[in-house]
């Protein structure tokens, strides 16, 4: 326990780490530190073999979104039943999520502006905050890295660009993900206007 402790004490807001620690003791985990993941914030797998329950969370997460990632990943520790078919990110999880959520959506953890667009997003969270545009667009603004990159919201229309290795020319916005174009296979995806993504000029 003092090794997660160790890990997670400037990792997560400093009034919310007895918490963080309450909740691996109610339900033991191996925790990780993962290093940037474009494809997720956090991770939780359970190893049949051996009956062990492992999470994982990108490390680079400012201390608000990587609270909210750890308590998700746990929430999925809670309820995982081995071939049980339950849908990971179904109504089981959701209500579990919201439970597990409830004690830290408080003033003296979150910061007023996180804490509104927070407490709209946990009536119904989703599987994701990169899911949620508001709430990914409230957290980011406390990312003390240095953006890479811009945004696809702020790229023209039929400006390319390379996301997650690939290149694409976005074509139409929607509310809140835009359409682009994979230039290979020519094929049209939904992407979220909130990403960060190296433009081709």
């Amino acid at each position: 326990m003092n090794r997660l402790e160790d890990i997670l004490r400037g990792k997560v807001p400093e009034e919310s780490l007895g918490y963080c620690i309450q909740l691996w003791d109610q339900a033991p985990f191996q925790f990780k530190l993962s290093k940037s993941r474009s494809s997720k914030l956090g991770d939780y797998r359970y190893d049949p073999r051996n009956g062990s329950h492992t999470v994982t969370v990108n490390a680079d997460l400012n201390p608000y979104q990587f609270l909210i990632t750890y308590i998700h990943e746990v929430a999925h520790r809670r309820v995982h039943q081995p071939r049980s078919g339950m849908k990971p990110h179904g109504p089981v999880w959701k209500q579990t999520f919201q439970h597990l959520m409830l004690p830290v959506l408080r003033p003296e953890i979150f910061p007023e502006d996180i804490l509104r667009v927070l407490a709209r997003h946990m009536k119904n969270p989703k599987a994701s905050t990169a899911a949620d545009p508001k709430l990914l667009n409230v957290l980011s603004a406390y990312n003390t890295q240095k953006q890479l990159g811009p945004t696809l919201k702020e790229l023209q229309l039929n400006e390319e660009f390379v996301f997650r290795k690939r290149a694409f020319r976005k074509l139409q916005e929607k509310r809140t993900r835009a359409v682009c174009l994979d230039l290979k296979n020519q094929k049209r995806y939904l992407i979220p206007m909130v990403v960060e993504v190296e433009a081709l000029y």
